[in-house]
């Protein structure tokens, strides 16, 4: 990236991971672009902190290893010695039944049973739910189903008590949404396919698992060793030649021929190329005047917002050993946390001996008085921890979460063909094909690059 180029800049509204990828990209090629972010700093949720000689994640911690993207742009920004995976060989999960942890059985693929004995003998469902799985393994083939919710969809395959104690705690802490409401073909399109060829998710689990190549060394979540901060860090050095960074709010969109204008304070800036890399509920309120329809339609898709707390203690100060990734409260067992990571136990060069550091997780926007309060009071009846923290670090991220509900893959099409009339116009961000850091990747280098 040595000269500057001299093509007309593409203009990209929102400086999340989405929107700081089309610029990679789009500086990759050595194209220049304008990147409209009003916040302090970029990187949306992606935000590293050290606190009390410990590295806090107040967004996502990790990225699933099985999507290459994220890896791909790591190496790409020369980042590869920095990524470490998590320590599976204790990624032992815990569920809160009855007011005790009890472990997710071994040999559970998200909330599908592959092996017997442990599933057996754990006494996280009852008898009836166990053999209601067993039985299901006979199911044959359900080709041409509508599309359902998640809750619908494995309260069919394995009971209402599977929903309870699996489907909705084990997608609380990703989506924070109902699992009645969210989309089983676009949040698990992969069991959708499986029951429409097998019949049983559970046979389909298997044959995958027969089929799959053999992995050395993998491991489930891969994150960086200073935290994914640094990767918002080298993405915004690697652009800087190529990126003009406008740190106001883009107020609204018009278009005028073939100019996209995007009107920023007193100022209006044009360009034939434009990426909105905002939410989708965002994107909506900036398209209005622009497209009513296709406006209409993103409001559509719902967001949920949520809390991440890291509360750290000094080691000395807690007896209490934890040999788990961390634990989920299911909605039935839920005061106020939905889940909470013993980060530890997950990653190393996170904390030192000294430290204990939990990342707790809490819907919505948790109590009007005293959260702090009502957190170590809810981690005191779940742990047993009373001792007085070292800190205390809230984040609150307000409608960040996509809701991909009954209906998003249909939604989806119809905005793709609203889209499609705008020559020059593109989406990026959580709100589409997936939510995670690689899904926000490869949507902002498809807005850039067109795959």
């Amino acid at each position: 990236m040595s000269s500057a180029p001299s093509l007309e800049p593409v203009m990209i509204i929102g400086g999340g991971i989405s929107g700081l990828s089309a610029a990679y990209y789009l500086a990759r090629r050595q194209q220049a672009s304008i990147l409209i972010e009003p916040s302090a700093r970029l990187g949306g949720v992606i935000q590293t902190n050290t606190i009390a000689d410990c590295v806090l994640e107040a967004g996502p911690d990790s990225f699933l290893s099985a999507k290459p993207e994220a890896l791909s742009l790591i190496g790409e920004l020369g980042l590869s010695d920095e990524v470490i995976g998590s320590n599976d060989h204790q990624r032992a999960t815990w569920i809160v039944r009855d007011g005790r942890m009890i472990p997710l059985p071994e040999g559970l693929m998200m909330m599908v049973p592959t092996r017997v004995m442990p599933m057996v003998k754990s006494p996280l469902l009852s008898w009836r739910t166990k053999i209601r799985m067993g039985l299901e393994l006979f199911r044959s083939p359900t080709p041409g189903h509508p599309d359902r919710s998640v809750g619908d969809f494995i309260e069919d395959h394995y009971g209402r008590e599977a929903v309870e104690y699996l489907a909705e705690p084990l997608l609380a802490g990703v989506y924070g949404g109902d699992p009645y409401k969210l989309s089983v073909l676009s949040v698990l399109p992969r069991f959708a396919e499986m029951e429409e060829k097998y019949g049983s998710l559970t046979k389909g689990t298997l044959a995958g698992i027969a089929n799959a190549p053999k992995r050395e060394g993998g491991t489930l979540f891969r994150t960086l060793k200073r935290g994914l901060g640094s990767l918002v860090e080298a993405i915004e050095q690697s652009i800087a030649p190529y990126c003009r960074i406008i740190r106001e709010p883009a107020q609204k969109i018009t278009h005028h021929g073939a100019e996209y204008k995007v009107q920023i304070g007193g100022e209006t800036l044009s360009s034939s190329q434009l990426i909105v890399a905002t939410p989708a509920w965002a994107a909506s309120t900036l398209l209005q005047s622009f497209d009513p329809h296709l406006a209409s339609l993103l409001s559509r898709i719902d967001y949920s917002s949520s809390m991440t707390i890291g509360v750290i203690y000094d080691r000395a100060d807690v007896p209490q050993k934890f040999a788990a990734f961390g634990f989920l409260v299911p909605k039935k067992e839920r005061e106020l946390l939905l889940a909470c990571t013993f980060v530890d136990q997950k990653f190393n060069y996170r904390v030192p001996e000294n430290r204990l550091l939990l990342r707790c997780f809490v819907a919505g926007s948790g109590p009007g008085a005293d959260l702090e309060k009502a957190v170590l009071s809810d981690i005191a009846r779940l742990t047993g921890i009373t001792a007085k923290p070292l800190a205390f670090h809230l984040s609150r991220w307000p409608r960040a979460m996509a809701q991909y509900e009954v209906g998003h893959a249909a939604l989806l099409e119809e905005i793709d063909s609203l889209v499609a009339k705008h020559p020059g116009l593109r989406l990026a961000g959580n709100g589409y094909r997936g939510i995670g850091i690689p899904d926000c990747i490869r949507s902002g280098r498809i807005a850039a690059l067109g795959s």
